[in-house]
């Protein structure tokens, strides 16, 4: 007699962790992070590999100079400025690429041939046009995160769902009715995706904007203390960048999470 074939196992919004149990998970894999760094400081050259140690006590003496705190506020104001700027260009420019359908295609080719693009093929004639100061490097961070914030935006908008259109237009919805409370909040999750994957690619801009142009920032420390091999400032500033990028994307998941809602 053959045996029933096994039930499925749904995972169901119940089985989702507490917030203790993931930051307590957190919490533990960077101490084994840490531990494994030391493990690497110990059999590595240590003027590649600095200890946790080390780093702290170089973390310690840049925090004493002051030097840590200059480079993070010249790199902060120049990736949270051109950061801004594509949020407010991308996002409207993608809702209209979306909402407007013949609009939307024309521009996608040129935006996708953009974004295929390296950054870096513009880094040259931005120098030219806008100098090495701030402007430039606010335009370089811009152009990193542009292209994934309007992407996201203008395939948000598209991807409505059109059994939830047809229902709202058979109890006489309007067309602005439509958009606004269903089009628009369908492409939350789309946009905040592009949110943080335009955070990311900013911040990477940021370093680089500030090792092309006046070397200045956590991207200017970068460089001196690379070339001079002082690898526990090194680290420093990496970590450093590490953590204004979870800064933004946890600040990000959390505007997801109020944002969304209505999905729930």
């Amino acid at each position: 007699m053959s045996q029933p074939p096994p039930k499925a196992v749904s995972i169901q919004p119940g089985d989702e962790p507490g917030p203790w149990l993931v930051a307590a998970t957190r919490i533990g894999f960077l101490g084994l992070l840490i531990i494994l760094w030391w493990i690497a400081s110990v059999n590595v050259a240590r003027n590649i590999i600095p200890s946790p140690w080390a780093t702290l006590l170089a973390a310690g003496g840049l925090l004493q100079e002051g030097r840590l705190q200059t480079a993070f506020i010249d790199s902060v104001s120049v990736y949270l400025s051109g950061y801004g700027l594509a949020i407010l260009c991308a996002i409207p420019l993608g809702v209209a690429m979306g909402a407007f359908n013949l609009f939307g295609r024309t521009l996608e080719i040129y935006v996708y041939a953009l974004s295929a693009t390296p950054r870096v093929a513009f880094i040259p004639l931005i120098i030219v046009l806008l100098g090495l100061g701030s402007e430039a490097k606010v335009f370089i961070v811009f152009l990193g995160a542009v292209m994934p914030i309007l992407i996201n935006t203008y395939a948000g908008v598209r991807q409505s769902d059109p059994e939830l259109i047809e229902m709202a237009r058979s109890v006489g919805a309007g067309r602005f009715r439509i958009f606004t409370r269903i089009v628009l909040p369908g492409a939350v999750p789309y946009v905040i995706v592009g949110l943080r994957l335009g955070a990311t690619i900013g911040l990477i801009n940021t370093v680089v904007a500030e090792l092309y142009t006046a070397v200045r920032g956590l991207g200017g420390l970068l460089a001196i203390y690379g070339n001079t091999f002082r690898m526990a400032e090194y680290f420093v500033i990496v970590l450093s960048l590490a953590v204004i990028g979870v800064i933004v994307t946890e600040g990000l998941r959390f505007v997801e999470l109020r944002l969304a809602r209505w999905r729930r």
